[in-house]
């Protein structure tokens, strides 16, 4: 396998114009994954150019037609899952078992797309007035720019670049700066799915220089991120001024409750998985574990035992259960927070170290890691930390406890332990997410349910399901009046 890869504009695979590049090292044992262009904005503008002069043709493709080209892509996913999920875990780091996963979901939502394509639903409604039709239909927005993370190597890009096809919309993609190589090879996919050329450009490089030049371009119609909220802030901004469709899914400080009625077994699974899974790098990771104060110190203890006892080293060996953080600064971060924790006054029940033992030391391991007695207050209960770090709070009651979880600036995912209905249906109703879940982790979300937050999480769009297209389709209301007169609506209407 080679370890060279360039960006792919207007069907063709370049270098970047400078003939600059950088090295992706795989996180766990610092092997080279591959050397990668280092674009500039010169390189960006091509591909916009490129995706612009696409859009003519492919927005007059039949949808059912441009969907053929992503069932296409799943299919050649499917065959290829092995090959593409170790070749991730290489990149990012977490466990093989959970790239299989992250590959599964860009081959489901290939699958559901390609059906959307015979759907992407308009509406008809009666009129006011008579011999007269009205009708909305979606229409493609023009060219995406979508700047992708790097924790979910491919089923990120693909919940936004198969629908922006299907929509038939034209994509330039920035990926995340550590995992390029998941992106690559999608652009390989699409080639021989049949794609055209222009229709899909990669274009690789850091935030500062083809994020940016993505933020400004004049020809990029709708940006779509995921990434941090500091960076959808600016993101916002720069859109907002140039009257652009902005779509952000930003940070999480998900929440799991557990109550006293719960089943306490399940919800430490539920927890381990949230908590750890990932190495706790999902914008869905459980952060914060909120215990009804009957059951604390007896799920404390389950906790700190179970999570003592997961095994962490080298993603592609099926005997470990957590991989690596995905940079030395990553870790770093990490653990800076960890020191926030202790000088709050929080209880370091768990880890809080880098974990260097055998192979690992050549890695960016971290202990799972858990701090009890944290109020609602502190920061490690309130920022965002991105790593197998878990704050534990203590409440009196289920009341208190969906107040401690809505007490967050953040507003993604959530979940609550309960065998009570009317208090799960209750917690559904009150709290502050986009996302709840009853009797199971924070993480876990299905491609055809819509997948978003509130509050600091994102500015209102909806990814997965047939809500995003409301992020890559424009709404256009057609009139059709057969009368043979001049009817004029609201003024010729009899009372």
């Amino acid at each position: 396998m080679s370890h060279h890869f360039q960006n792919y504009v207007a069907g063709k695979w370049v270098p970047a114009k400078s003939g600059k590049t950088v090295e992706n090292r795989n996180p766990a044992d610092d092997g080279l994954v591959g050397v990668f262009p280092d674009s500039a904005a010169e390189d960006l503008n091509e591909a916009v150019a490129a995706a612009r002069d696409a859009y003519g043709r492919w927005r007059k493709v039949p949808a059912p037609a441009r969907a053929l080209k992503i069932q296409r892509a799943g299919e050649l996913m499917r065959e290829r899952k092995e090959e593409i999920s170790r070749q991730m875990t290489r990149e990012m780091g977490k466990v093989v078992a959970e790239t299989r996963g992250d590959t599964q979901e860009g081959i489901d939502t290939a699958f559901y797309m390609a059906g959307e394509g015979r759907r992407l639903f308009g509406v008809t409604t009666p009129v006011e007035l008579p011999d007269k039709f009205g009708m909305a239909v979606r229409r493609p927005i023009g060219v995406a720019g979508l700047i992708t993370p790097w924790n979910f190597p491919m089923a990120i890009p693909t919940w936004k670049v198969f629908p922006a096809l299907v929509a038939g919309d034209t994509v330039v993609i920035k990926p995340a700066t550590y995992t390029p190589a998941t992106v690559c090879e999608l652009g390989l996919i699409l080639e021989e799915a049949g794609v055209p050329p222009g229709v899909f450009n990669i274009v690789c490089g850091s935030g500062g220089t083809v994020g940016e030049a993505i933020l400004g371009h004049p020809d990029v119609d709708v940006i779509s991120f995921t990434g941090s909220s500091a960076v959808g802030r600016r993101i916002n901004e720069v859109g907002g001024k140039n009257l652009k469709r902005v779509s952000l899914e930003l940070g999480g400080k998900n929440a799991q409750i557990v109550l006293a009625d719960a089943d306490l077994d399940l919800a430490l699974e539920g927890v381990l998985w949230g908590a750890y899974g990932t190495t706790g790098q999902r914008c869905t990771a459980t952060s914060r574990l909120i215990l009804e104060e009957k059951i604390h110190d007896e799920f404390v203890n389950m906790l700190v035992g179970a999570a003592a006892a997961l095994k962490l080293g080298n993603g592609l060996d099926e005997s470990f259960q957590v991989g690596p953080l995905v940079s030395a600064a990553q870790r770093e971060t990490v653990h800076s927070y960890v020191d926030v924790g202790k000088e709050e006054g929080a209880e370091l029940a768990l880890g809080g170290e880098f974990y260097e033992e055998g192979e690992c030391k050549k890695g960016f391991f971290y202990k799972p890691t858990v701090f009890l007695g944290v109020k609602p207050t502190m920061r490690i209960a309130r920022e965002e930390i991105f790593g197998p770090v878990l704050s534990v709070l203590k409440v009196g009651d289920a009341d208190e406890a969906i107040r401690v979880l809505n007490d967050s600036s953040y507003g993604l995912s959530s979940s609550i332990y309960t065998r009570d209905v009317n208090l799960a249906f209750r917690a559904v109703e009150d709290i502050e997410a986009g996302i709840t879940y009853v009797n199971g982790p924070t993480i876990g979300a299905e491609v055809h349910l819509p997948f978003g937050g509130v509050k600091d999480t994102g500015n209102g769009h909806r990814e997965g399901s047939f809500t995003v297209f409301d992020i890559f389709t424009e709404w256009k209301s057609v009139y059709f009046d057969y009368s043979g007169k001049l009817q004029r609506a609201q003024i010729d209407v009899e009372e």
